[in-house]
């Protein structure tokens, strides 16, 4: 099977250190096992990308000399599919309507558990009563019960109780957005991704994102986990505690750090562009690359 790896940022703010970690990541990867990279613009949640801020990563890459081979994609043009896998799931009884406001999750499961994030305890199944005449505001996913278990191509075996660690998740959001879980397994299959090469900050996400292509009958790419740029406080470096954008005039600065944090050893100090990159991409397959 042909690889096919993707970078796909959400449009929330320009690169930072930690974002230009996972995009040369995947690149090199892509690159080590002479397969296809592509560049997928994650702005489904529009109201949080900020006008011009997709083009502005686009030419940061180019910056970075970690072009697409092929023209990049926008989520927001690609709501029919979301909806379309919606549609399977309902049919399917896999998914369903619920009315549940923040304010009565709140008070009904008291302290956030994990990530910020309260498990549903899936108040508005139809089998718990349903809607109960209220309207719909959001739409989830009927987890199944058992544990998901994957192996990560850096943090080896791993394995969640999706019902017992988060419930039944949202897929269409109550103010009509699409849900990043569902977006993402849509992609990533309509574009023929083999493998999703992010921080591991997203690791947590992976068996919500199992289920879904399990329930949508689409296949599971190969899943490698990146290391976390960590901000002064251990936090994960990120837009929101105040993350800089790179200095695009010296990508090399940038990749080199990146490299670092990414465990590649014997980087060239003063090299061209395409230099560099090919170097990069000698050690990730030396040292990293392999299956």
């Amino acid at each position: 099977m042909a690889y096919v790896g993707r970078f796909a940022p959400s449009p929330t703010g320009p690169l930072h250190a930690g974002s230009v970690l996972a995009a040369l990541g995947s690149w090199l990867d892509a690159r080590a096992h002479q397969g296809r990279w592509l560049v997928r613009i994650e702005d489904v949640d529009r109201p949080r990308c900020p006008p011009g801020t997709d083009q502005l990563i686009l030419r940061q890459l180019d910056a970075l000399g970690l072009r697409a081979d092929a023209p990049p994609s926008w989520q927001s043009q690609r709501e029919a599919l979301y909806e379309q896998a919606l549609q399977r799931l309902i049919a399917a009884d896999l998914a369903y309507p619920c009315a549940c406001t923040r304010k009565e999750l709140a008070a009904a499961q008291g302290e956030r558990a994990r990530h910020g994030e309260r498990v549903y305890p899936g108040t508005c199944r139809p089998e718990n009563g349903g809607l109960r005449g209220r309207p719909a505001r959001a739409w989830r996913f009927r987890v199944p019960a058992g544990v998901v278990h994957w192996q990560d191509r850096r943090l080896g075996l791993q394995q969640q109780d999706v019902a017992q660690a988060v419930g039944d998740f949202v897929l269409r959001r109550a103010d009509g957005l699409w849900a990043y879980q569902l977006a993402v397994v849509v992609d990533d299959a309509e574009q023929g991704i083999t493998d999703v090469v992010r921080g591991e900050d997203l690791a947590d996400n992976t068996p919500r994102q199992i289920q879904l292509q399990q329930a949508l009958g689409l296949p599971t790419p190969r899943y490698l986990h990146l290391p976390l740029v960590l901000a002064a406080d251990g936090q994960k470096l990120s837009k929101q505690n105040g993350a800089a954008a790179f200095d695009s005039s010296q990508p090399l600065q940038a990749l080199q750090a990146a490299a670092t944090a990414l465990g590649l050893q014997g980087m060239p100090a003063s090299a061209t562009l395409p230099e560099w990159l090919h170097a990069a991409t000698r050690a990730w397959a030396a040292t990293i690359a392999p299956f």
